[in-house]
């Protein structure tokens, strides 16, 4: 029996201190872990950090733009055409998917100036594939290779009679009708519309083997004058094409493709201003911004 204000035995002050010690040491504990969940680091994958992300991403972006407008082409060469009172306009445009063919404007018969070549190389070809000529022939200075080369690529006059008076005028007329065109090269005039099918005819392999038809389109590439319809066309868009210009005639015949969609597209002008201003550049600018705009939304 303990005496009253005697102190505890050893044992029971042991006790009381091994209690006091763990006690503090869960005190301790505790604190230590809520430390940590307090000011540890977000885990990278935690769902909600990733969706304040994604939300803050969404804010900062700036709004997608409305989508273009689609052009009413005819509307806007008809615009065009009273922009120009004193000038003659014809445009035709030809789906090569579907045969489909669009014309406006002026769609008479124009001087076809150099436009008319492709016809030309086409014919030639057509005989070579038939035996009847050769690429290898001897043909003024050079050869009928040649010849067509620079007819086409660098639209040489001189070429361009050679290549005639060999094919033989009777004949080529008679080669342009086997494909519905009626032509006279002594005239020399085409309506837009027919330089237009001849041009799908041959996009489409319907005039020429496959080997002609790639070489002749190689050429209509990376002319010596790119000024008319490549040069107001959007990026994205492929272009083979023959110009033309003549005593106040100012053509631009092209084979436009992006992705799946491919148009044969003829801009025929005619005006009293040089052919080489820059107003007659801007009007066939104009034009092709207007054709592109409404064929492919660009």
């Amino acid at each position: 029996m303990t005496t009253p204000g005697t102190p505890p035995a050893a044992p029971e002050r042991r006790r009381h201190v091994i209690l006091a010690l763990a006690a503090a040491a869960l005190v301790l504990a505790a604190a230590v872990v809520l430390g940590v969940i307090r000011t540890g680091p977000t885990p990278e994958g935690d769902f909600f950090a990733v969706g304040r992300r994604q939300v803050q991403h969404q804010a900062a972006a700036a709004p997608a733009p409305a989508p273009r407008a689609a052009v009413d082409l005819p509307a806007e060469i008809r615009r065009i055409a009273s922009d120009h009172p004193d000038h003659r306009i014809g445009v035709a445009v030809l789906d090569t998917r579907d045969g489909q063919l669009q014309s406006y404007g002026d769609v008479a018969p124009y001087t076809a100036a150099s436009t008319a070549k492709v016809l030309t190389a086409a014919a030639y070809y057509h005989l070579v594939e038939t035996g009847e000529k050769s690429l290898d022939a001897p043909l003024g200075a050079f050869t009928a290779a040649f010849q067509l080369k620079a007819m086409i690529n660098t639209s040489s006059d001189d070429s361009w009679l050679l290549l005639m008076r060999d094919i033989g005028y009777p004949r080529l007329t008679a080669y342009a009708a086997s494909l519905g065109i009626p032509y006279d090269p002594e005239k020399n005039q085409l309506a837009p519309a027919d330089l237009a099918r001849l041009l799908e005819q041959l996009a489409a392999g319907k005039l020429l083997n496959a080997g002609h038809t790639a070489e002749l389109l190689g050429y209509m590439q990376q002319t010596n004058d790119e000024d008319l319809i490549p040069a107001a066309l959007p990026a994205g868009i492929t272009v083979h094409h023959k110009y033309g210009v003549v005593e106040g005639y100012v053509h631009d015949a092209a084979l436009l493709s992006s992705g799946d969609r491919s148009y044969a597209v003829v801009i025929y002008t005619w005006g009293p201003d040089d052919a080489d201003s820059a107003a007659r550049l801007d009007l066939i600018h104009d034009l092709t911004h207007q054709v592109t705009g409404a064929l492919f939304g660009q």
